[in-house]
């Protein structure tokens, strides 16, 4: 029997989306500003990326800030014709496929790009995909590919994958203090996500197995690193030893998780980057306060959470200020 609360969707047709397939998305568009020094910089410092290639007299820009260039920003590019993208989408909202969400990008860089260049743009609708059923609700896979050029030369392109969906029926909320991996009521609580472990980063997960948080380490210009990668990205040796963390360390950044809902979490919570005291960066989950209480700076310590009997998790647990690092 349907829900009476699910709204009904009346799917467009395969054709009607398939006739989108190689229409333009954007036209002879232009970059706002020329590629140039400060905005490398910025990206850079955000990243924290100290290859000697981007700075001084003849530096190039990170490859991956190949999309960066193009946005529009909060004003956008400015008054257009209406495009074929434009109209894709919104049949998919008059569908009933009215959220977003960014699923992943492909990039291809053909030569670095250089303070002074000047981009334009154009790009066109790849692939439209059928009906996908997902954990977040329905919807369709919406592939734009975009080629960027300088003085008409294509130096990358752009594949970037959006999902237009209806958002799934979210199950009704766990009673107050039920605790992670029991069960309710309304039956088991999900695991948790777990994360991907490769060669790469097995040696991490191996340290929080052992309760200790471990920072990669260049055996050759002694450069900390974090995440595991592996390879240097100051000198690009492949050999690394590890340093263990002190634990201690501050807020950089953080967001608090409201929205979308998953039945393994419960929100509102924090998401913070957290400045460690050897200088490098992690992500991980911030507790032992309420989120609006959270600001850039407050010191934290680490603990390591036994999330269930397969899966132990590096948090970090705030402190008063005038504590910590």
């Amino acid at each position: 029997m349907s829900d009476p609360t699910t709204p009904r969707l009346r799917p467009p047709r395969p054709e009607d989306l398939k006739v989108f397939e190689g229409l333009p998305a954007a036209v002879s568009g232009r970059a706002k500003d020329p590629v140039n020094a400060p905005m490398i910089r910025h990206w850079c410092e955000a990243m924290g990326d100290r290859h000697p290639a981007y700075t001084g007299p003849g530096a190039v820009a990170p490859p991956t800030m190949l999309q960066a260039w193009i946005m529009g920003g909060l004003s956008g590019h400015g008054p257009r014709d209406a495009h074929a993208y434009d109209r894709l989408l919104a049949l998919l909202d008059r569908a009933g496929y009215t959220a977003v969400v960014a699923t992943d990008c492909e990039q291809e860089y053909l030569r670095p790009l250089r303070p002074g260049d000047e981009l334009t743009f154009d790009a066109v609708i790849e692939t439209v995909s059928p009906l996908k059923r997902t954990r977040l609700g329905a919807g369709h896979f919406v592939t734009t590919r975009t080629e960027i050029r300088t003085a008409g030369d294509l130096v990358g392109t752009h594949r970037f994958r959006i999902l237009k969906y209806a958002p799934a029926a979210h199950p009704a909320p766990r009673p107050e203090g039920a605790a992670a991996g029991r069960s309710s009521p309304e039956g088991p609580r999900p695991e948790r996500p777990r994360p991907v472990i490769n060669r790469d980063n097995a040696g991490f997960w191996a340290g929080v197995a052992a309760g200790e948080l471990l920072i990669q380490r260049c055996a050759a210009c002694a450069e900390l690193r974090f995440p595991w990668l592996p390879g240097c990205g100051r000198c690009g040796s492949p050999d690394w030893t590890t340093v263990r963390a002190s634990g201690a360390g501050r807020v950089f950044s953080y967001v608090i998780m409201h929205h979308p809902p998953f039945p393994a979490f419960d929100p509102p919570y924090v998401v913070g980057l957290i400045e460690l005291a050897e200088g490098v960066r992690i992500i991980s989950n911030l507790i032992g306060t309420e989120p609006d209480r959270v600001r850039i700076g407050t010191p934290v310590e680490l603990e390591f959470l036994q999330v269930d009997a397969g899966l132990r998790l590096p948090v970090f647990r705030a402190l008063p200020d005038g504590a910590g690092a």
